[in-house]
């Protein structure tokens, strides 16, 4: 890093930066407002201003506009991000519980020789079984963290507000993304020696957030005995170093839409309360 020049140079400098161009000003023929150019000059020589502006300018934006920056997620507010039965359609009805789901059928080590890189895919592949099961889509928060969870027939909706390491969020959505490829079809098993066979694709994620990722995941195998078939929709969406995690279906098939509405509604009220705001209880409206 280069140091900083001494006081009495950034001064000198200053004052050669406003008469060079207090100079251009005065010999241009476009008929300008000298006064103006004054103005305009003293803003560039002002080192003071060009901190301000930068400190303004949102991290991540495209064009570094001066907007404020989103407050930080508290706990509060990501309870207050969390979707309610008014932001899902279908007959979803919330739970007190979620957090203590955790689906059998996605228990089990996955075979390492299903796989042409053998253990580095096979560790990616075992993360995504895992913590489909824990709950913790995108690793564990390093921030404030909430969770609802929805039941409809054999089905459920699961949905997780949390803040992240910011590393650790890119990171968690490129192996997202990475999974289609990565994973493709394996296979699982239980500690009583129950196969599944295990099988993840691509699945499309509503356009909101600054970034985001989605797939389909379904494990064949057997509950209760009896030959079964998990199909789970997975859709994650990060804003700033905070992250909408959303999981929904169940024996009965994915949950598709309800994931995509859910993912889009949980979204927009993220945003909500990071900008101070309170999101209404009536979809796509904020108090």
């Amino acid at each position: 890093m280069s140091r900083r020049p001494s006081h009495p140079v950034r001064l000198l400098a200053s004052a050669l930066a406003a008469g060079a161009l207090l100079t251009t000003a005065a010999c241009s023929d476009d008929g300008g407002d000298p006064g103006a150019a004054a103005q305009e000059a003293a803003r560039a020589a002002s080192p003071a201003a060009e901190g301000d502006a930068v400190r303004k300018a949102p991290s991540g934006s495209p064009t570094g506009s001066a907007t404020a920056s989103p407050s930080a997620l508290t706990e509060s507010g990501a309870k207050a991000a969390l979707i309610t039965e008014a932001d899902v359609e279908d007959d979803w009805n919330q739970v007190p519980d979620a957090e203590k789901w955790h689906d059998s059928m996605l228990v089990g080590k996955v075979d390492v020789s299903d796989f042409l890189s053998a253990k580095a895919d096979a560790a990616e592949c075992q993360q995504l079984l895992d913590r489909l099961y824990s709950g913790d889509l995108l690793g564990k928060p390093s921030g404030a963290s909430a969770l609802t969870g929805f039941e409809q027939g054999d089905s459920r909706l699961l949905e997780q507000v949390a803040a992240y390491n910011r590393t650790q969020l890119d990171t968690s959505l490129k192996w997202m993304t990475s999974l289609p490829q990565t994973c493709d079809r394996f296979t699982a098993t239980d500690d009583s020696g129950d196969k599944r066979t295990v099988q993840v694709t691509e699945a499309s994620v509503p356009k909101v957030g600054d970034a985001r990722a989605g797939v389909h995941v379904t494990v064949q195998g057997t509950a209760g005995g009896n030959p079964a078939t998990l199909s789970l929709d997975v859709a994650a969406v990060r804003v700033g170093i905070n992250a909408v995690a959303v999981t929904g279906g169940g024996l009965s098939g994915g949950e598709t839409d309800s994931v995509q509405q859910a993912t889009q509604q949980g979204t927009e009220r993220l945003q909500a309360v990071l900008a101070g705001k309170t999101p209404s209880p009536q979809p796509g409206n904020l108090d």
